[in-house]
């Protein structure tokens, strides 16, 4: 009877282990939602000309234009920049709005695929034009890569674009001296 036993127990043991069947539910994910960079506006009052002005400027992201793919699974909207320009009656002397194409001449293939515009700010009032600083490139807050522009738009309206080869840092790398520190507190 013992053997009996023996035999009954090995033999649902095996039983056991050639019906188990072990599985993992595949887990489908869910693509990505194209994204947006955050819409953005400002106005600034600027002397121009000896008279007043007031430059605005306005960044939205439109469905309308190519979608952006940064990488295999990031998209977002590509931008459209509107600046305005106006007189101090409130009449308008300056209107265009920007998109990335605007700028193609400036940025190689590889960048155009992957990149936004990021938007067009004013910078200064010089002589006979406004100057306005555009950059165009990764729309990802955590990247630091675009390409620098300079967009003027002289007293007759007209616009011209060029990159921007100069650096903004202002000496910033060379240390000040001491009579410097001493001199601005």
């Amino acid at each position: 009877m013992i053997g009996l036993a023996v035999v009954n127990i090995s033999s649902c043991h095996e039983k056991k282990e050639k019906n188990i069947i072990i599985t993992h539910k595949p887990v489908v994910k869910a693509p990505a939602r194209t994204q947006k960079m955050s819409n953005y506006a400002q106005s600034r009052k600027v002397q121009w000309l000896g008279q007043e002005y007031t430059v605005q400027y306005e960044r939205q992201a439109d469905t309308k234009l190519g979608i952006v793919r940064v990488d295999d699974h990031t998209k977002y909207y590509d931008n459209r920049v509107t600046v305005r320009v106006l007189r101090s009656d409130g009449t308008e002397f300056f209107h265009r709005s920007f998109v990335k194409s605007d700028f193609s001449p400036y940025i190689d293939d590889d960048m155009a695929k992957r990149s936004a515009l990021l938007g067009v700010i004013f910078v200064e009032a010089k002589g006979d034009v406004l100057r306005f600083a555009a950059s165009v490139g990764s729309p990802d807050a955590n990247s630091d890569e675009y390409v620098p522009l300079i967009v003027q738009v002289s007293r007759m309206g007209n616009v011209s674009i060029n990159k921007d080869t100069q650096m903004d840092t202002n000496n910033m790398t060379e240390a000040p001296s001491d009579d410097e520190d001493e001199a601005s507190e």
